[in-house]
């Protein structure tokens, strides 16, 4: 089932050691807000986070997922390759 545009959610799954958490963090919480999507913080270290991240099959941070697809496992996505992810799904609709 495809999710609404608008309904999206950007997922950053994180641990407390990862020197490049905060900066995806950073990044996707600004694409997000650019667009007027949701964007959430998975800590991999909390019981919800573990069950979250073995859904989307995360094992490494940071990872990104939009929606259910995980679009950077163990990467960090610059601010344009993040926006074009979110525009593709998005389809042509521009931001906010």
């Amino acid at each position: 089932m495809e999710e609404e545009p608008r309904n999206l959610v950007v997922k950053v799954f994180t641990l407390k050691n990862c020197p490049k958490c905060p900066q995806a963090k950073r990044i996707a919480q600004k694409i997000a807000e650019k667009f007027g999507i949701e964007c959430v913080e998975i800590d991999l270290e909390s019981p919800n986070g573990q069950i979250e991240g073995l859904m989307h099959q995360v094992m490494s941070t940071p990872s990104i997922a939009i929606g259910d697809h995980v679009i950077a496992r163990g990467k960090l996505l610059s601010e344009l390759e993040l926006e074009n992810e979110v525009r593709e799904r998005l389809g042509d609709m521009n931001p906010k």
